[in-house]
């Protein structure tokens, strides 16, 4: 057997056995900024499935397979998004509102409750169904919570 046909036949079962995106049973909540990030995501991912459609199928089945799975998570999301809007000044911890925390040791924390395609901790943002926002959702100024062991306390909330 020529060496060629083993190899396509590893691809096409690599390429058969990719998994789908995992889709989160929790309700997929998403603040504006969300929405559109949501859109811009179908967006490419509609652009990679027809650049893939576009090239030789046979040749790069791996990239056809992702970009089927890509496509079809991103329309799920998309199609079960639920816009919540941000209350202007609210008094508790809430989707869509920026806390800033201060730790027991002593670091100070600046996070924004969103949802979980849009979360990004490094960067300011836990998705709604985190410990610490679960910790914290309807908590106002003053208010302290247990999260991994170590005391929070909010002391601003916008």
């Amino acid at each position: 057997m020529s060496v060629a046909f083993t190899r396509e036949n590893d691809l096409e079962a690599t390429a058969a056995d990719l998994p789908d995106r995992p889709i989160s049973p929790h309700p997929n909540l998403v603040t504006v900024t969300g929405l559109a990030a949501l859109d811009t995501a179908l967006a490419d991912a509609r652009a990679a499935y027809a650049a893939a459609q576009m090239g030789d199928v046979q040749a790069d089945r791996m990239a056809m397979a992702r970009a089927t799975r890509d496509l079809r998570y991103w329309s799920a999301r998309r199609a079960n998004a639920q816009l919540v809007e941000t209350q202007a000044n609210p008094d508790t911890v809430q989707f869509g509102t920026t806390m800033t925390l201060d730790r027991e040791d002593g670091r100070r924390q600046i996070f924004r409750i969103v949802g979980e395609d849009e979360a990004d901790p490094a960067n300011g943002s836990v998705s709604y169904v985190s410990p610490l926002a679960r910790a914290m959702m309807g908590k106002a100024v003053g208010d302290a919570a247990l999260v991994s062991g170590q005391e929070v306390e909010i002391i601003a909330i916008d």
